[in-house]
């Protein structure tokens, strides 16, 4: 898979989507200064305040997305939803002047990682764990890690001679 490929595979391109909506890498954004007085939803935030985003809090919030707290990457194949700043339901990279810069480049690895984890393996959790007993609560911080580490045996899909690396000597 490659990166070209990512445009034929929009289901793979929502789960990323819906993967940095549940689990932002940053859930609060770094600090953002405003540069005037702006008033909103009936609050008025004075110039030179310190704001934080809550883009965790964002995405779950029941007035935005429709069963905020489920695992459903078909909602984005629905409504496209960029996740570059453009559209402030979905911020995993941040919005506006600083976005980070490299989001792009964290879009591709992640889509690109997911697809290669998701083609050559077959998944299943731990020999006593259900998949449904599987901790995805996070720790608390200015970065995002899960409380309970995921342990999961990975089978590969593929016979032998397709897993062979082209960087293999």
């Amino acid at each position: 898979m490659s990166e070209t490929d990512f445009t034929n595979l929009p289901y793979l391109q929502s789960i990323a989507k819906e993967a940095l909506r549940l689990h932002p890498p940053t859930p609060l954004m770094l600090p953002h200064r405003a540069n005037a007085n702006v008033k909103i939803d009936g609050y008025t935030i004075p110039k030179g305040s310190t704001v934080l985003v809550n883009v965790w809090a964002v995405a779950r919030d029941l007035a935005v997305w429709k069963d905020p707290e489920d695992f459903l990457p078909e909602r984005f194949l629905e409504e496209d939803v960029d996740m570059k700043g453009h559209d402030f339901r979905l911020l995993p990279f941040g919005a506006g002047r600083r976005v980070c810069p490299g989001a792009q480049l964290g879009i591709y690895l992640l889509t690109s990682m997911l697809g290669h984890l998701l083609h050559h393996f077959c998944w299943t959790p731990v020999e006593g764990v259900k998949a449904e007993e599987i901790d995805m609560h996070e720790n608390p911080g200015l970065v995002a890690y899960m409380r309970t580490p995921l342990q999961a045996i990975a089978t590969p899909r593929l016979p032998s001679y397709l897993r062979i690396s082209k960087f293999s000597p």
